[in-house]
């Protein structure tokens, strides 16, 4: 797990810049159906999903371009925790679009409130990635 975080705790240290178009949700990918008990993190990745979604709805709101490392580094944390879990694959991409629907919601144009609120989220998933990492690490 200490090597899917790391590449969102480097994502979530970048400063934005500029304004954008928001790129759309992330979508589930299809798994074999398995049962598996919940991993003892699932609730920080459930925060960490909803960070990110909205992380990834704010840095391109404020960018002249889009940024697909966003939903890339989503795809990439379910497809490594949940594979072959489709319940907990569907709590972490709704948590995703929670994060990502709650700013479209409100935030239509790049203001200094969306800069701020992204640079909250980006803090505030840093450090729940490094808190994850440390606790349940390997």
């Amino acid at each position: 797990m200490t090597r899917l975080l790391l590449p969102a705790l480097l994502l979530l240290t970048l400063n934005p810049a500029g304004p954008a178009q928001a790129q759309g949700a992330v979508g589930v990918v299809e798994t074999a159906p398995a049962v598996a008990s919940p991993a003892p993190y699932d609730a920080q990745l459930g925060k960490l999903s909803e960070i990110l979604g909205a992380v990834a709805y704010l840095r391109n709101l404020c960018r002249d371009s889009s940024e697909p490392q966003w939903r890339k580094a989503m795809q990439d944390l379910i497809a490594t925790e949940t594979a072959n879990e489709p319940a907990r694959q569907e709590q972490l991409v709704a948590a995703f679009n929670r994060g990502y629907r709650a700013f479209a919601s409100v935030h239509s144009a790049c203001t200094a409130s969306a800069r701020a609120a992204g640079e909250r989220y980006r803090n505030e998933g840093a450090t729940l990635v490094t808190e994850i990492t440390t606790r349940f690490g390997n």
